[in-house]
């Protein structure tokens, strides 16, 4: 089934579902899907409306067209969406390939509403398995304290995403921190995964510090890079309960775990036009 997404937020006011769905009545969309969130302390409304494709009698083009004086009526942002698009997506990555392998196999078996563009990485561990997926690699010069190397880089991979037509970058455990200009010229949003340990736990050895202060859970966090490190809009997060009898080999895997499928819903969300980005949270409709 073929359908249309119409993702929206503007000032909360009485009426805004019913107008809405009003119109997409009127061109006879067959509404499958309808999510409505009032923020009442920011008195900001939210939407997220799913209809199928057949039946309904605009196409995009005659949509914008049609909707856009009463979106602008309404002060309202927002976007449209096809789930016969797939959008391509970059993923970067450095040594620790769990996260890139569990996306490797989501989307090889359609799982993930998308296609891999290409894959790069700082190491050449991931490359075998790359193309064992038939999936083009890039070598990445960038390494820990070398400005001119990191600056290629990313060069090479904001031209690969700008030739390939990528809307999504992903950083499966890619352990290189983006510089603000990538993600100013980059048109694609990125999103990353880490650990729930920060800030509690910065720097290496995160599961090491975390198992010498005892801690109780373990947990992975995704969210959407922005210039402050770390501190982009959550998309999901999951925990773990550890206990007195796991060791930091425990921790550590029961973290990989979480990392992968952390990452691989949020990455699902997104694609699946889920997620609404306000300020720095999000409206996630799961």
């Amino acid at each position: 089934m073929s359908t249309a997404v119409l993702l929206s937020s503007c000032p909360d006011a009485k009426g805004i579902v019913a107008r809405v769905t009003g119109f997409l009545h009127t061109y006879g969309a067959n509404l499958v899907h309808a999510d409505h969130h009032a923020d009442l302390t920011g008195k900001t409304s939210f939407l997220r409306l799913e209809w199928e494709q057949e039946g309904f009698t605009l196409d995009a083009a005659s949509f914008r067209a049609a909707f856009s004086p009463i979106a602008a009526s309404m002060g309202m942002d927002w976007s449209l969406h096809f789930s016969d698009h797939r959008p391509k997506v970059g993923i970067l990555v450095s040594k620790q390939d769990h996260c890139l392998v569990d996306l490797l196999h989501r989307f090889a078996i359609g799982e993930l509403p998308g296609e891999v563009a290409f894959v790069a990485g700082n190491h050449r561990d991931a490359k075998p398995m790359v193309e064992h997926y038939g999936l083009p690699w890039m070598d990445l010069a960038a390494k820990a304290g070398d400005e001119t190397a990191k600056a290629a880089s990313e060069e090479a991979v904001l031209e690969k995403v700008r030739t390939d037509g990528v809307e999504l970058v992903v950083l499966a455990r890619y352990m290189q921190v983006l510089s603000g200009r990538f993600l100013s010229d980059s048109a694609a949003p990125v999103i990353n995964i880490h650990h729930s340990f920060l800030p509690a736990f910065k720097g290496g050895r995160p599961y090491h510090q975390a198992w010498e202060r005892g801690v109780k859970v373990v947990g992975a966090t995704a969210h959407y890079v922005t210039e402050d490190l770390d501190e982009g809009p959550i998309i999901g997060q999951d925990v773990e309960r550890v206990s007195h009898r796991d060791t930091v080999d425990d921790l550590v895997r029961k973290g990989r775990d979480l990392e992968k499928m952390v990452l691989s819903h949020a990455v699902r969300l997104h694609l699946s036009h889920r997620v609404i980005r306000h300020r720095n949270r999000t409206i996630v409709f799961d």
